[in-house]
């Protein structure tokens, strides 16, 4: 296997950015499955697949959110095509008999809640990150975001408890007039790596 496209490249890393204005075109159900079906291949710890999404296009289902946004990302939410309710399920192992039915790896989970918390949340970060990698891949731009109140948003639509918030990610076709100017900076790799 070999390294992909440049334009791929381009499209996914080099290009993309954190869009806060949309273009007036719409995102379909099929594309919304299309982004899911690819990401959900990403790999995570015994197949566990924590993630949950909500996605909300809805008009009313906008105005149930905005009470909890930050000010500062209310306008761009309410004008995105979609947004994506990225959440973690804390009975992820309930599938993991379907899932990784190569071990009796359900029971390495139940009544260890520290132990759901923590693989819920770190593979459903996880697949959050595939999440916004598939909607690139599949045309569309994204505003990943953490403004906003999780516990008011798990009150408004999680309230059974199961399934926790962990951040919101506004999806269409973003309008590049809307960029505050070029991309900020990236450490370095060796600000930020070392080889052993």
């Amino acid at each position: 296997m070999g390294k992909i496209a440049e334009d791929c490249l381009k499209q996914i890393f080099y290009d993309a950015r954190t869009h806060n204005k949309w273009k007036d075109k719409p995102v379909s159900n099929e594309l919304l499955q299309e982004v899911y079906d690819l990401m959900r291949l990403g790999p995570t710890s015994a197949n566990c697949c924590p993630l949950r999404i909500l996605f909300l296009r809805s008009k009313e289902a906008k105005e149930r959110l905005k009470p909890h946004l930050a000010p500062g990302n209310v306008d761009k939410t309410m004008v995105a095509p979609a947004t994506a309710l990225i959440a973690y399920d804390l009975q992820f192992y309930d599938y993991l008999p379907e899932l990784f039915p190569f071990a009796d790896a359900k029971s390495w989970f139940e009544g260890k809640h520290p132990f759901i918390e923590d693989t819920a949340f770190r593979n459903g970060s996880l697949q959050g990150g595939y999440f916004i990698i598939a909607a690139r891949a599949c045309g569309l731009d994204c505003s990943p975001m953490s403004g906003f109140s999780n516990e008011g948003v798990d009150k408004e639509f999680f309230p059974e408890g199961r399934f926790k918030s962990n951040f919101l990610c506004n999806l269409g076709h973003g309008d590049p007039a809307g960029l505050p100017g070029p991309r900020a900076p990236r450490l370095s790799f060796d600000e930020a790596c070392k080889i052993l």
